[in-house]
């Protein structure tokens, strides 16, 4: 990877930024700081709706989170902004409603940044699914599957942008 690097910026959505959304981020920070990538690859997470802005993570996401590692809890909840489609350069979101959304709300210009982040993982599941409402080890799910995505991704992007 010689000359200049170029800095890849990641946004992940979901709906309120309190569960999937942070919980993604977090996965993702560590993988980039595993891998000696924080000055070039940035993350950071929002969500769709306004529900939870200025919250902490929630509290299940955050154990179930630190269980394995990963710390959720410098992170607070933000919406969407108009500036993310344009500062940010893979937008995934964690499931189609906000997929969705994020397609309605995106100018057409910068549309191609919006992904699923389960596009980059191989199995059966295309979204990540809401563990708000879900029994306790929905947040275990929601790991297993950042953790496979986040992977992907960081390779993917290795791959991709920073070879280049």
């Amino acid at each position: 990877m010689g000359g200049k690097k170029k800095k890849v910026r990641v946004l992940m959505v979901c709906l309120g930024n309190i569960c999937r959304s942070p919980t993604a981020h977090g996965v993702f920070q560590h993988r980039i700081e595993s891998a000696g990538l924080e000055e070039i690859i940035k993350v950071d997470s929002a969500g769709t709706g306004d529900y939870h802005v200025g919250e902490k993570p929630d509290k299940r996401a955050r154990t179930a989170a630190k269980r394995r590692g990963y710390s959720l809890g410098g992170l607070r909840a933000r919406q969407v902004q108009a500036e993310d489609f344009e500062r940010f350069d893979y937008i995934l979101a964690m499931d189609d409603n906000n997929l969705r959304d994020l397609t309605t709300l995106c100018p057409k210009p910068f549309r191609h940044k919006l992904k699923l982040l389960m596009d980059f993982a191989d199995n059966n599941y295309s979204a990540v699914p809401d563990p708000y409402y879900g029994k306790g080890d929905a947040f275990e799910l929601v790991l297993n599957l950042v953790e496979e995505a986040s992977n992907a991704l960081l390779e993917h992007i290795k791959t991709h942008d920073l070879n280049g």
